[in-house]
């Protein structure tokens, strides 16, 4: 019987995460969460194959700018969003756009600092 050995990762790409190509150079387009709709539900980090995503709680900070409601919806759900740690890794593949339930997470091109949609 011959065994089947996986050959190591590419630079980059880490262990256990999916391997889905990613087209383009890191940086050209960022993802933006809007935390007015994150549930913190960490589909993102697990499909992420560059480690862009975080999950934490959020300040007091972050919360004060959010409704009752959200605020209470982010309790719920365990008082914790998703953020974007690591923009310049980003390769757009778009592959957390799609795992993200709450439609919460946009490619798009200069974001603020952390990856976080300004409120409006």
């Amino acid at each position: 019987m011959v065994a089947f050995v996986k050959p190591p990762n590419p630079p980059g790409k880490p262990s256990g995460k999916p391997t889905d190509p990613c087209h383009e150079l890191p940086g050209k387009l960022e993802p933006r969460i809007d935390a007015l709709r994150c549930e913190g539900k960490a589909d993102c980090l697990r499909v992420c194959p560059y480690d862009v995503f975080t999950l934490r709680p959020l300040t007091r900070e972050e919360k004060s700018v959010l409704t009752p409601l959200v605020r209470f919806k982010i309790w719920a759900h365990g008082g914790k969003q998703a953020f974007v740690e690591r923009p310049d890794a980003c390769h757009a593949c778009g592959l957390c756009v799609t795992a993200c339930p709450e439609a919460a997470i946009k490619l798009v091109r200069g974001v603020s600092p952390m990856g976080i949609a300004p409120l409006e």
